[in-house]
């Protein structure tokens, strides 16, 4: 039967065509327009300086060319401000990962009751509501510049993540596990640990590690607003033009962040 539709679309000269995402064509072009009149506006509206970014092209290609080649002679400063970087990351992780657990407990709708609930959601929606660099401000503010403003600001970056996922994660488990628990008389906590947790332990695993990448990152940018890290070496080395030195910095976090992927990469193979 599709042999001869086949063939006799052919011989009536039909051809097949992908249906559009949008049937309503009205609402499809009307949306078009939209995009299209929105974007002249956001444009047209936007101040760009272009005789100042005329003159800011040579000075790009004088901070490029004065990069190359990149500089490794203060070895040890740059060691110095990875290794602080990597303890911030690291310690921040641990806690955010310790704190995340009982936090995506509470936002689980189907293991926390209603108001325990929403404390949970309030908290990781604070947590997410600001970038880490506003975070690091205020707390370099309120306990001063150094790692200690980093751990806490990764912390909270680390909660906002974590936390969501994991409680999606706990949202979707087997609820039949759990229902077994409960049967031979499990109270609540043991129901956790052997009828929720073990299902979630995996992806517990994978968070932990891809936050750890992402706190590795976001170390050197608060770093900047002096929270600790390779961030104040690299800020420093643009303030003194040290554009080679810079890049010798930026050449480290890529392998660091490259490295620690291949690591993390591996252990998941591992675990699942």
């Amino acid at each position: 039967m599709t042999t001869s539709r086949t063939a006799t679309d052919m011989t009536s000269g039909r051809v097949w065509k992908k249906p559009p995402f949008i049937a309503n064509p009205w609402l499809r072009y009307g949306l078009i327009a939209v995009t299209l009149t929105y974007l002249y506006w956001a444009f047209s509206t936007l101040p760009f300086d272009w005789a100042r970014i005329s003159e800011g092209l040579p000075r790009a290609a004088k901070i490029f060319g004065g990069a190359f080649p990149p500089s490794f002679e203060r070895a040890g400063l740059l060691w110095t401000g990875f290794k602080e970087s990597f303890q911030i990351a690291f310690l921040a992780t641990l806690l955010g990962v310790f704190l995340s657990i009982p936090i995506a407990v509470m936002a689980a709708k189907n293991v926390a009751p209603k108001p325990v609930y929403l404390v949970g959601r309030a908290i990781i929606i604070i947590s997410r509501s600001f970038h880490p660099v506003i975070v690091a401000i205020l707390f370099v503010a309120a306990v001063g510049f150094g790692p200690m403003a980093g751990i806490l600001t990764l912390t909270l970056y680390s909660i906002g993540f974590v936390a969501k996922l994991l409680a999606e994660e706990i949202e979707e488990i087997d609820w039949g596990q759990v229902e077994a628990m409960r049967s031979v008389g499990a109270g609540y906590l043991k129901m956790l640990i052997y009828g929720v947790f073990p299902q979630i332990m995996p992806r517990q695993i994978g968070l932990s590690m891809y936050q750890l990448d992402s706190n590795l990152r976001a170390s050197a940018v608060v770093g900047i607003v002096g929270a600790g890290g390779i961030g104040g070496t690299l800020m420093n080395a643009f303030g003194r033009y040290d554009y080679d030195f810079a890049f010798a910095i930026l050449l480290m976090i890529i392998g660091i962040i490259l490295v620690s992927e291949g690591i993390s990469g591996w252990v998941r193979k591992k675990v699942w």
